[in-house]
């Protein structure tokens, strides 16, 4: 999908607000932490077709509001894709001010779990 100029300066706008984490980090980050949430924060549709294994789907256009109800503890490990690792980071950067503490947006999306081997649910 091409990414209008505006939507990528957001984006660039809030990349320097976050913490991003590669896929190889994001496994060490999951192997350390049983307890990490991984969260895909793609459209209801993307989620449907195939997604991470161990993931939980809180969309981009509900997780502000659902988050506390379902991650209350703020000090959580939280890391979150998207389809290419844009979406996500404009969660990450409104989950830290809404409070959370260990926020991560991984880089590449759901393209990068692809690429990587990480297990998949079709």
């Amino acid at each position: 999908m091409k990414h209008s100029q505006e939507f990528l300066q957001l984006v660039e706008r809030v990349k320097p607000q976050i913490k991003e984490l590669t896929m190889a980090e994001v496994r060490v980050h999951l192997e350390r932490n049983p307890q990490a949430r991984l969260i895909d924060v793609r459209e209801d549709h993307e989620w449907k077709e195939s997604h991470a294994e161990r993931a939980m789907h809180l969309g981009r256009g509900i997780i502000e509001r659902d988050i506390v109800a379902q991650v209350p503890d703020k000090t959580m490990e939280l890391i979150l894709y998207c389809g290419g690792g844009y979406r996500s980071a404009l969660v990450a950067a409104n989950l830290q001010m809404m409070g959370y503490q260990k926020v991560f947006s991984l880089v590449g999306g759901f393209r990068a779990i692809q690429e990587s081997g990480y297990p998949v649910v079709v």
